[in-house]
């Protein structure tokens, strides 16, 4: 088996928590906005209790026959339809919550909001939130402000963007403790992502 077949199209900075340790097989685990699960193909293979939520049907459909595959012991409802901000799960029932590259999709701050504090209340005490998100960090000139409070990006799409005194009001609002620094990569000509990862004490 090559190493993309065993991690798929993992995001790199998700592969950095798991090479620290920080997810593991007998963690329980969301990927809100899982997309078709280009983050979880390690973790189904290794038999860890993964949970998805996405707001395309399609694309439920797709991680569900990923998971068919990989982890055929998974009940294909562990997969399902469904907002960010609308999470139909207990308090605290994920010991690991990943959002990659979902937020930055937030149409003004109320919604960013509601996203961001659905994704906290279902982690659990001592669980972490691993968050990758568009910024301004780094191309705050490049950037131009929309009505609605979005931004257009050097690339041509509109993004919600978040910057550092952003991510640090929101990381004291919830009472998160930063497990890393903030990492920003520039894509010149094009974006800027962020990567936060916050445990829940």
């Amino acid at each position: 088996m090559n190493l993309h077949q065993q991690f798929g199209d993992i995001d790199i900075y998700l592969f950095d928590q798991l090479l620290k340790g920080r997810i593991r097989p007998d963690d329980r685990i969301l990927d809100a906005g899982c997309g078709g699960g280009r983050n979880l193909v390690y973790l189904l293979r290794s038999g860890a209790d993964v949970w998805g939520v996405d707001g395309d049907a399609d694309a439920v459909a797709e991680v569900r026959q990923l998971a068919a595959t990989l982890s055929p012991g998974l009940p294909p409802d562990r997969f399902r339809v469904s907002t960010l901000e609308a999470l139909a799960f207990p308090d605290g029932h994920f010991t690991v919550v990943i959002c990659s590259a979902v937020l930055h999709f937030a149409r003004s701050d109320a919604q960013f909001e509601a996203m961001l504090r659905s994704l906290w209340r279902v982690v659990a005490p001592g669980g972490m939130l691993f968050c990758r998100l568009a910024s301004s960090d780094g191309i705050s000139g490049q950037v131009t402000r929309q009505a609605d409070g979005r931004y257009v990006l050097p690339d041509g799409t509109t993004r919600y963007l978040v910057d550092e005194s952003t991510l640090g009001r929101w990381a004291a609002v919830l009472g998160g403790k930063l497990l890393d620094p903030l990492k920003t990569t520039i894509v010149h000509g094009q974006r800027s992502m962020t990567t936060w990862v916050l445990r829940k004490d």
